[in-house]
Protein backbone atom coordinates (compact mmCIF):
# COMPACT_ATOMS: atom_id res chain seq x y z
CA UNK A 1 0.00 0.00 0.00
CA UNK A 2 2.04 3.13 0.88
CA UNK A 3 5.72 2.52 1.30
CA UNK A 4 6.04 5.02 3.89
CA UNK A 5 6.64 4.06 7.25
CA UNK A 6 3.99 6.03 9.62
CA UNK A 7 6.41 7.07 12.50
CA UNK A 8 4.16 7.05 16.37
CA UNK A 9 3.35 10.47 17.19
CA UNK A 10 4.55 11.49 20.58
CA UNK A 11 2.30 14.60 22.10
CA UNK A 12 4.30 16.62 24.75
CA UNK A 13 2.98 16.65 28.06
CA UNK A 14 0.73 19.88 28.77
CA UNK A 15 3.83 20.36 31.85
CA UNK A 16 6.46 19.64 29.55
CA UNK A 17 8.77 22.51 28.36
CA UNK A 18 9.18 21.93 24.54
CA UNK A 19 12.06 23.52 24.53
CA UNK A 20 13.64 20.07 26.12
CA UNK A 21 12.53 17.94 23.59
CA UNK A 22 13.20 19.23 20.32
CA UNK A 23 13.18 15.52 18.39
CA UNK A 24 9.43 15.44 19.47
CA UNK A 25 8.66 19.29 17.82
CA UNK A 26 10.36 18.52 14.73
CA UNK A 27 8.64 15.14 14.02
CA UNK A 28 5.12 16.69 14.44
CA UNK A 29 5.88 19.91 12.26
CA UNK A 30 6.80 17.19 9.65
CA UNK A 31 3.66 15.06 10.02
CA UNK A 32 1.95 17.98 9.84
CA UNK A 33 3.33 19.11 6.60
CA UNK A 34 2.95 15.78 4.78
CA UNK A 35 -0.58 14.81 6.28
CA UNK A 36 -2.64 17.49 5.89
CA UNK A 37 -2.83 21.13 4.85
CA UNK A 38 -2.45 24.11 6.71
CA UNK A 39 -5.35 26.52 7.94
CA UNK A 40 -5.06 29.96 8.61
CA UNK A 41 -4.75 29.59 11.73
CA UNK A 42 -2.47 26.88 12.30
CA UNK A 43 -0.48 29.79 10.49
CA UNK A 44 -0.81 32.54 13.69
CA UNK A 45 0.65 31.83 16.58
CA UNK A 46 -1.61 31.38 19.70
CA UNK A 47 -1.58 34.70 21.44
CA UNK A 48 -1.73 34.60 25.03
CA UNK A 49 -1.95 37.78 26.26
CA UNK A 50 -0.23 37.27 29.87
CA UNK A 51 3.00 36.08 27.92
CA UNK A 52 3.20 38.15 25.19
CA UNK A 53 5.42 41.25 25.80
CA UNK A 54 5.69 42.75 22.11
CA UNK A 55 2.96 45.01 20.78
CA UNK A 56 0.10 44.25 18.99
CA UNK A 57 0.90 44.66 15.00
CA UNK A 58 -1.78 46.11 14.53
CA UNK A 59 -0.61 49.22 16.23
CA UNK A 60 2.00 49.33 13.99
CA UNK A 61 0.23 49.73 11.46
CA UNK A 62 -1.93 52.83 12.46
CA UNK A 63 -1.27 55.93 11.19
CA UNK A 64 0.34 58.57 12.83
CA UNK A 65 -0.93 61.83 12.77
CA UNK A 66 0.86 64.30 10.41
CA UNK A 67 -0.49 68.15 12.05
CA UNK A 68 0.15 68.23 15.43
CA UNK A 69 -2.04 70.97 17.53
CA UNK A 70 0.15 73.68 19.28
CA UNK A 71 -2.24 74.81 22.47
CA UNK A 72 -2.27 79.12 22.67
CA UNK A 73 -0.14 80.34 25.19
CA UNK A 74 -2.18 82.90 27.38
CA UNK A 75 0.16 86.04 28.32
CA UNK A 76 1.19 86.29 32.04
CA UNK A 77 0.10 88.82 34.06
CA UNK A 78 2.93 91.72 33.52
CA UNK A 79 3.24 95.27 35.12
CA UNK A 80 2.87 97.92 32.20
CA UNK A 81 2.81 101.46 32.43
CA UNK A 82 -0.47 103.09 31.35
CA UNK A 83 -1.69 104.46 28.04
CA UNK A 84 -1.46 108.29 27.93
CA UNK A 85 -5.14 108.85 27.36
CA UNK A 86 -5.44 107.23 30.91
CA UNK A 87 -2.28 108.79 32.34
CA UNK A 88 -3.60 112.84 31.18
CA UNK A 89 -7.00 111.34 33.10
CA UNK A 90 -5.53 111.13 36.40
CA UNK A 91 -3.58 114.75 36.20
CA UNK A 92 -5.71 117.40 38.04
CA UNK A 93 -5.68 120.70 36.63
CA UNK A 94 -2.14 122.09 38.24
CA UNK A 95 -0.21 119.07 37.16
CA UNK A 96 -1.24 119.26 33.23
CA UNK A 97 -0.64 122.74 33.24
CA UNK A 98 2.82 122.28 34.89
CA UNK A 99 3.36 119.66 32.10
CA UNK A 100 2.07 121.80 29.39
CA UNK A 101 4.57 124.60 30.92
CA UNK A 102 7.50 122.11 31.08
CA UNK A 103 7.44 120.76 27.45
CA UNK A 104 7.08 124.50 25.88
CA UNK A 105 10.29 125.39 27.55
CA UNK A 106 12.15 122.67 26.76
CA UNK A 107 10.76 122.65 23.17
CA UNK A 108 9.81 126.47 22.11
CA UNK A 109 8.16 125.90 18.91
CA UNK A 110 4.87 123.77 20.61
CA UNK A 111 3.91 127.28 22.11
CA UNK A 112 2.51 128.52 19.07
CA UNK A 113 1.13 125.48 18.16
CA UNK A 114 -0.49 125.27 21.63
CA UNK A 115 -1.96 128.53 21.55
CA UNK A 116 -3.56 127.71 17.44
CA UNK A 117 -4.86 125.01 19.17
CA UNK A 118 -6.42 125.34 22.53
CA UNK A 119 -9.88 127.67 22.35
CA UNK A 120 -10.23 131.01 22.61
CA UNK A 121 -10.53 132.21 26.68
CA UNK A 122 -13.88 133.59 27.08
CA UNK A 123 -14.69 136.71 29.65
CA UNK A 124 -16.43 133.94 32.03
CA UNK A 125 -13.60 131.92 32.40
CA UNK A 126 -10.65 134.72 32.32
CA UNK A 127 -12.79 136.28 35.24
CA UNK A 128 -13.14 132.96 37.53
CA UNK A 129 -9.64 132.73 37.21
CA UNK A 130 -9.17 136.24 38.45
CA UNK A 131 -11.49 135.29 40.93
CA UNK A 132 -9.51 132.25 42.37
CA UNK A 133 -6.55 134.49 42.84
CA UNK A 134 -8.53 136.66 44.72
CA UNK A 135 -9.76 133.77 46.62
CA UNK A 136 -6.14 132.88 47.21
CA UNK A 137 -5.24 136.64 48.39
CA UNK A 138 -8.27 136.76 50.95
CA UNK A 139 -6.82 133.74 52.09
CA UNK A 140 -3.73 134.72 52.88
CA UNK A 141 -4.92 137.95 55.52
CA UNK A 142 -3.66 137.00 58.74
CA UNK A 143 -6.26 136.30 61.46
CA UNK A 144 -6.91 139.51 63.57
CA UNK A 145 -5.17 142.61 63.54
CA UNK A 146 -5.44 145.85 60.98
CA UNK A 147 -6.02 144.42 57.62
CA UNK A 148 -4.65 147.80 55.89
CA UNK A 149 -1.37 147.58 58.28
CA UNK A 150 2.12 146.89 56.61
CA UNK A 151 2.34 143.40 58.10
CA UNK A 152 -0.69 142.58 56.53
CA UNK A 153 0.66 143.62 53.39
CA UNK A 154 4.01 142.07 53.90
CA UNK A 155 1.86 138.17 54.49
CA UNK A 156 -0.11 138.87 50.94
CA UNK A 157 2.22 140.76 49.30
CA UNK A 158 3.26 137.08 47.01
CA UNK A 159 -0.87 136.74 46.59
CA UNK A 160 -1.20 140.08 45.75
CA UNK A 161 1.31 139.85 43.04
CA UNK A 162 0.27 136.92 41.41
CA UNK A 163 -3.00 138.60 41.27
CA UNK A 164 -1.90 141.67 39.43
CA UNK A 165 0.42 139.94 36.89
CA UNK A 166 -2.66 137.88 35.83
CA UNK A 167 -4.81 141.20 35.32
CA UNK A 168 -1.81 142.86 33.40
CA UNK A 169 -1.92 139.57 31.09
CA UNK A 170 -5.88 139.10 30.81
CA UNK A 171 -6.35 142.77 30.22
CA UNK A 172 -4.59 143.03 26.62
CA UNK A 173 -6.01 139.73 25.53
CA UNK A 174 -9.55 141.33 25.23
CA UNK A 175 -8.48 144.92 23.60
CA UNK A 176 -9.01 145.72 20.35
CA UNK A 177 -7.36 144.82 17.64
CA UNK A 178 -7.10 141.52 19.81
CA UNK A 179 -10.42 141.25 20.74
CA UNK A 180 -12.47 142.37 17.88
CA UNK A 181 -16.01 142.44 19.41
CA UNK A 182 -16.56 145.75 21.83
CA UNK A 183 -19.25 143.62 24.06
CA UNK A 184 -16.65 141.26 25.18
CA UNK A 185 -14.37 143.88 25.48
CA UNK A 186 -16.92 146.46 28.12
CA UNK A 187 -18.01 142.59 29.46
CA UNK A 188 -14.39 141.85 30.74
CA UNK A 189 -13.45 145.68 31.51
CA UNK A 190 -16.47 146.16 33.83
CA UNK A 191 -15.59 142.69 35.94
CA UNK A 192 -11.99 143.54 35.90
CA UNK A 193 -13.18 146.83 37.25
CA UNK A 194 -14.91 145.29 39.92
CA UNK A 195 -11.90 143.27 41.21
CA UNK A 196 -10.04 146.43 41.35
CA UNK A 197 -12.43 148.38 43.47
CA UNK A 198 -12.15 145.15 45.88
CA UNK A 199 -8.24 145.43 46.37
CA UNK A 200 -7.44 146.60 49.68
CA UNK A 201 -6.59 150.31 50.18
CA UNK A 202 -3.37 150.04 52.37
CA UNK A 203 -2.35 152.56 54.95
CA UNK A 204 0.91 153.02 53.53
CA UNK A 205 1.00 155.49 50.26
CA UNK A 206 3.88 153.10 48.94
CA UNK A 207 1.68 150.24 49.71
CA UNK A 208 -1.42 152.42 47.79
CA UNK A 209 0.60 152.69 44.50
CA UNK A 210 -0.48 148.92 43.32
CA UNK A 211 -4.38 149.68 43.29
CA UNK A 212 -3.61 153.12 41.62
CA UNK A 213 -1.40 151.88 39.35
CA UNK A 214 -4.03 149.19 38.14
CA UNK A 215 -6.60 151.92 37.83
CA UNK A 216 -4.70 154.36 35.64
CA UNK A 217 -4.13 150.60 33.41
CA UNK A 218 -7.45 149.75 33.13
CA UNK A 219 -8.77 154.08 32.34
CA UNK A 220 -6.75 153.76 29.48
CA UNK A 221 -8.13 150.71 28.23
CA UNK A 222 -11.31 151.71 28.44
CA UNK A 223 -10.87 154.32 26.62
CA UNK A 224 -9.53 152.23 23.80
CA UNK A 225 -12.14 150.07 23.58
CA UNK A 226 -14.68 153.13 23.60
CA UNK A 227 -12.63 154.85 20.72
CA UNK A 228 -12.75 151.83 18.95
CA UNK A 229 -16.52 150.60 19.55
CA UNK A 230 -17.78 154.19 18.16
CA UNK A 231 -15.94 153.41 14.95
CA UNK A 232 -18.11 150.44 14.24
CA UNK A 233 -22.27 150.46 14.02
CA UNK A 234 -21.71 153.52 14.82
CA UNK A 235 -21.44 152.95 18.58
CA UNK A 236 -24.60 151.19 18.93
CA UNK A 237 -22.66 149.27 21.68
CA UNK A 238 -22.17 151.97 23.61
CA UNK A 239 -25.37 153.97 22.99
CA UNK A 240 -27.65 151.38 23.95
CA UNK A 241 -25.45 148.84 26.33
CA UNK A 242 -25.69 150.96 29.35
CA UNK A 243 -22.12 151.13 29.13
CA UNK A 244 -22.16 155.13 30.25
CA UNK A 245 -24.33 154.39 33.75
CA UNK A 246 -21.53 151.22 34.62
CA UNK A 247 -18.48 153.69 33.71
CA UNK A 248 -20.11 156.35 35.93
CA UNK A 249 -20.78 154.44 38.51
CA UNK A 250 -17.20 152.60 38.38
CA UNK A 251 -15.77 156.46 38.07
CA UNK A 252 -17.55 157.25 41.45
CA UNK A 253 -16.27 154.50 42.93
CA UNK A 254 -12.83 154.68 42.32
CA UNK A 255 -12.95 158.67 43.60
CA UNK A 256 -12.25 159.51 40.37
CA UNK A 257 -9.72 157.77 38.45
CA UNK A 258 -11.67 156.60 35.54
CA UNK A 259 -12.08 160.43 34.45
CA UNK A 260 -9.86 159.87 31.10
CA UNK A 261 -12.16 157.12 29.96
CA UNK A 262 -15.24 159.00 31.44
CA UNK A 263 -14.49 161.97 29.19
CA UNK A 264 -13.67 159.56 25.94
CA UNK A 265 -17.29 158.32 26.43
CA UNK A 266 -19.02 161.76 27.28
CA UNK A 267 -17.42 162.97 23.49
CA UNK A 268 -18.87 159.69 21.42
CA UNK A 269 -22.32 160.04 22.96
CA UNK A 270 -22.86 163.81 22.71
CA UNK A 271 -21.81 163.05 18.66
CA UNK A 272 -24.62 160.38 18.65
CA UNK A 273 -27.25 162.23 20.44
CA UNK A 274 -27.29 160.79 23.37
CA UNK A 275 -26.33 161.61 27.36
CA UNK A 276 -23.26 163.74 27.25
CA UNK A 277 -21.03 165.49 29.40
CA UNK A 278 -21.90 168.91 31.18
CA UNK A 279 -19.70 170.53 28.76
CA UNK A 280 -20.92 169.45 25.59
CA UNK A 281 -24.55 170.02 27.17
CA UNK A 282 -23.69 173.38 27.27
CA UNK A 283 -22.53 173.62 23.84
CA UNK A 284 -25.97 171.99 22.44
CA UNK A 285 -28.08 174.72 24.10
CA UNK A 286 -25.79 177.23 22.76
CA UNK A 287 -26.54 175.70 19.56
CA UNK A 288 -30.65 176.15 20.32
CA UNK A 289 -30.24 179.68 21.14
CA UNK A 290 -28.56 180.25 17.77
CA UNK A 291 -31.39 178.46 15.89
CA UNK A 292 -33.92 180.42 18.02
CA UNK A 293 -32.42 183.99 16.61
CA UNK A 294 -31.75 182.58 13.31
CA UNK A 295 -36.10 181.75 13.38
CA UNK A 296 -37.05 185.20 15.08
CA UNK A 297 -35.19 187.14 12.00
CA UNK A 298 -36.34 185.04 9.07
CA UNK A 299 -32.53 184.12 8.34
CA UNK A 300 -32.99 180.09 9.41
CA UNK A 301 -32.01 177.69 6.79
CA UNK A 302 -30.03 180.37 4.09
CA UNK A 303 -26.94 178.20 4.54
CA UNK A 304 -28.89 174.82 4.08
CA UNK A 305 -28.84 173.40 0.16
CA UNK A 306 -31.72 173.86 -1.77
CA UNK A 307 -33.53 170.32 -2.20
CA UNK A 308 -34.52 170.41 -6.28
CA UNK A 309 -37.41 168.17 -6.90
CA UNK A 310 -41.13 166.93 -5.80
CA UNK A 311 -41.68 167.77 -2.07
Amino acid sequence: MSGIVATPVHFPHQHQDPRLSPSRSMSYNIITSTGRKRKAEDEEPPTDDRMSTSPSPSLHQRPLPTQRTTKRLRPGTTGRPLPLPRLLETLDTDSLRGILQTICQRHPGLGSEIEQTAPRPSVPSALAVLKQYESVLQAAFPFGGNPTSDYAYNRVRPALTHLLEALADFTPHFLPPNEPQASQSLSFLDGATDLIHRLPDWSTFQNRLHKQNAYEEISKAWTLVIQEAAKRAGGIHIQYGGWDQKLTKHNQQSGGKLQEAMDEMSKHLGWMGGPSSPQLQRGRGNDLSTVRQELLSGTYGSNLPVRVGPW
